[in-house]
């Protein structure tokens, strides 16, 4: 199983970035799926999931800027961040919860396969 995040890099304030999380070796169609960050010097934190429904949480300072999404015909989730600030600065991880069921879990301990990250970086 291999998580492969793509889309980070260099944006000023204010600006968009489209991450990408691409799942191969199986599918994840009725798994959550969840987005983290780290920031240096920093523990990694939740930034939001979507369950195999659709329905998805966020963390209370994205919420409204950031929007995610799965398509399960390509195994790939995607994290839409809009309006970004200096402080959305971090290294970006998607996880997979192995558990088939719809709970977004928050925690690192609740999700089973991570990517490698890819960096965001946001100038003010």
């Amino acid at each position: 199983v291999q998580l492969v995040e793509s889309g980070g890099g260099l944006v000023q304030a204010g600006g968009s970035l489209r991450l990408s999380c691409a799942a191969s070796g199986r599918t994840f169609s009725s798994n959550t799926m969840g987005w983290f960050r780290q920031a240096p010097g920093k523990e990694r934190e939740f930034v939001g999931g979507i369950n195999r429904n659709g329905g998805t949480y966020y963390e209370d300072s994205v919420k409204g800027r950031f929007t995610i999404s799965r398509d399960n015909t390509k195994n790939t989730v995607y994290l839409q961040m809009n309006r970004l600030k200096p402080e959305d600065t971090a290294v970006y991880y998607c996880a997979a919860d192995r558990r088939m069921w719809s709970v977004i879990g928050t925690s690192i301990s609740e999700y089973n396969y991570w990517g490698q990250g890819t960096q965001v970086t946001v100038s003010s």
